[in-house]
């Protein structure tokens, strides 16, 4: 009882009630228990002694919680005491470093530990906060704050008030990856992109804005489109169309997760973004179609505003935004290119049109300079801003990225992936992007494939076959072989439409010229000198008539005749054979014929699938893990000979 500290009242009531115990019992055991007496005085010393425990636990209970409330007061002393110190040394420190006398309401201390916000009245006089946020270097040099940390100034509450945040750690410096929870978003509710200075998420609005996210090379502004494209992928509603004439570097790492090598789709899975256009025809077709979207969703669906009661089209999972993710569009409109001038009437016609009908743009740059923000439709339309600087000086003039934001240097932040963000919620400051991963890509891709919602009938059918055949082989051979563009596609495919004419590529002529012809001699002598190993070791001289009959009556050979005179895919039938049980893909057979046959991946696709279409060769496993396996090796063949 003394080891536990309980109060005096306790330690009587136990004492009074082990000695009142032991008496009766001494006194029972003397005169008898079981008399009247005995049983009244025990039956007492029960109710009296149960009333006293009742009363004495109620008192140690209260007890209890007056410790805790004075433990709780005591901290909340210290806790104010510090409070009423941080708040004392930045009154007097605003004073001497802006000449505003402010008085401090509060002061909260951030969850993360990174720092604090004041919240302070400004004096009467008309005084604006604005006055203490274009001092904001000077106070964060007079706090003797870390490299990376500011105090910032922001609108309080009412006009008569300013927020001061002050970051006290340098969050901006560490590489912060992307957050492994993919579950599902929406439009509606804010997407996030990075991370503010205190820890909070700092989250894009999109429904009626565009966006503008700027960097120089370095600064992480692809890795930064990736982590917008990561958002839209996880939201319900949004659909996302991705222009990038750098050969569509920038959603290529979210098509190919999906694609198999003959263009089809892995089974169960669908691309991160909704169509990707690499060249300004697709990406006419694209910004046509986009235009026709809006413009057939402000006659179709007259009928759902009105009942809605609004003038915006209600977003959803059933009619979502079309999200159109333009790499480097901000150039494109400013370009003199008399083709991506056309293109870039197209990207502002969408941008000016299609607002309430739910088609709004992501466009990127390299800098934020009068060419880049020169335009009125850009400035007024892309509120939610992103300025990547890497400590990067050149182009990047925060002052026109971020008008009446006083304070932004861009020696703020030198760490690439950190910048400024502002959106039409809350004001230009500091913040770090997220580090994705392609790992990451490929997880949020297959994650995601079953949240990702269809184009509504009436926007399909204003899309038209454009939209409609964007998946098709031809139109997406160039994702799956880098020697293939979508131009090149549609001059190979041949004329009935019945798929790619690799004639010129089975018919490759050796190279000629130099000074003396000496490729010339050196390819003949080459070719000759395959063809003598393959027949040397299977036994299939084009000459000897008797090997063909053999080989087709017994199944043990390998019989290149049919091939005719085509050492390339003679020589890739060989390696094939070679690879044995575990088989090979066309990958791999390209690799190895390159250097000799220059043949492309494509090519050897197209041999793989009359292989396999003849039972010369066997496929095994679908997608990215498909391996083509030789006839002789398969199971029913017998193993080889």
């Amino acid at each position: 009882t003394l080891r536990d500290k309980l109060s005096a009242r306790t330690v009587g009531m136990r004492a009074a009630s082990w000695l009142l115990g032991a008496g009766w019992t001494t006194w029972a055991m003397t005169t008898g228990p079981l008399s009247w007496t005995a049983l009244g005085s025990l039956a007492t010393l029960g109710v009296g002694i149960g009333a006293s425990a009742r009363a004495t636990l109620l008192h140690e209970e209260a007890r209890e919680l007056e410790a805790l409330a004075a433990a709780e007061r005591q901290v909340a002393r210290e806790l104010s005491a510090e409070r009423r110190a941080i708040a004392a040394e930045w009154v007097e420190r605003i004073q001497r470093v802006c000449g505003v006398t402010v008085r401090v309401v509060a002061v909260e201390m951030w969850p993360t530990g990174t720092g604090f916000t004041l919240d302070a009245e400004l004096p009467t006089g008309g005084v604006t906060y604005d006055k203490i946020a274009r001092e904001s270097a000077r106070l964060s040099g007079d706090a003797k704050l870390p490299h990376g940390c500011t105090a910032s100034a922001s609108p309080g509450i009412h006009q008569g008030r300013v927020l001061v945040d002050v970051t006290t750690v340098n969050v901006l410096v560490e590489e912060r990856t992307y957050p492994t929870d993919y579950s599902p978003l929406s439009l509606m509710s804010g997407l996030p992109w990075g991370l503010r200075t205190n820890g909070e998420e700092v989250l894009a609005y999109l429904r009626e804005q565009c966006a503008l996210v700027v960097g120089p090379t370095g600064s992480g502004k692809t890795n930064m489109v990736h982590t917008i494209l990561a958002g839209f992928a996880r939201a319900t509603d949004v659909l996302t169309w991705v222009i990038d004439l750098n050969a569509g570097s920038a959603g290529l790492p979210w098509v190919n997760p999906a694609l198999n090598d003959d263009g089809s789709f892995v089974d169960g899975m669908r691309p991160g973004v909704d169509w990707l256009a690499s060249t300004h025809e697709e990406a006419v077709r694209m910004l046509d179609a986009a235009i026709a979207v809006a413009k057939e969703r402000k006659r179709a669906y007259q009928g759902l505003l009105s009942k809605a009661n609004t003038d915006l089209l209600p977003v959803s999972s059933r009619i979502p935004q079309i999200e159109l993710v333009i790499d480097e569009g901000a150039e494109i409109l400013v370009s003199n290119d008399r083709a991506t001038r056309k293109l870039g009437e197209k990207i502002l016609e969408v941008i000016r049109i299609a607002r309430a009908m739910g088609v709004r743009t992501v466009l990127t740059a390299l800098g934020a300079t009068g060419s880049v923000l020169g335009n009125l439709m850009i400035r007024r339309e892309g509120k939610v801003r992103v300025a990547l600087t890497g400590g990067e000086t050149e182009g990047m003039d925060l002052s026109k990225m971020f008008p009446g934001t006083r304070g932004l240097k861009v020696d703020q932040a030198p760490y690439k992936g950190a910048g400024f963000m502002g959106t039409p919620e809350s004001p230009a400051a500091l913040f770090k992007a997220w580090r994705i991963l392609p790992n990451q890509i490929r997880d949020i891709t297959a994650a995601t494939s079953d949240r990702h919602p269809k184009l509504d009938a009436k926007s399909a059918r204003a899309a038209g076959d454009d939209y409609a055949r964007r998946w098709d082989a031809e139109r997406t051979a160039w994702m799956r072989d880098g020697g293939f563009g979508p131009a090149s596609v549609g001059r190979e495919a041949s004329g009935d439409g019945g798929g790619l004419n690799l004639a010129a590529l089975r018919e490759q002529q050796p190279p000629t010229g130099g000074p003396d012809d000496n490729a010339r001699r050196e390819w003949d002598e080459l070719t000759v000198k395959f063809r003598e190993e393959i027949d040397a070791q299977f036994g299939t001289a084009p000459g000897d008539e008797s090997m063909p009959d053999q080989a087709a009556s017994s199944g043990g050979g390998l019989n290149l005749s049919a091939n005719g005179d085509n050492p390339a895919r003679d020589a890739a039938l060989a390696l094939l054979l070679a690879a044995g049980p575990d088989g090979s893909g066309a990958s791999a057979i390209a690799r190895g014929l390159a250097d000799q046959y220059g043949t492309t991946r494509q090519t050897v696709v197209g041999w793989l699938k009359s292989w396999t279409d003849d039972g010369t060769a066997v496929r095994v496993g679908t997608g990215t893990k498909a391996r083509y396996v030789h006839h002789r090796h398969t199971p029913r063949s017998g193993g080889q000979d």
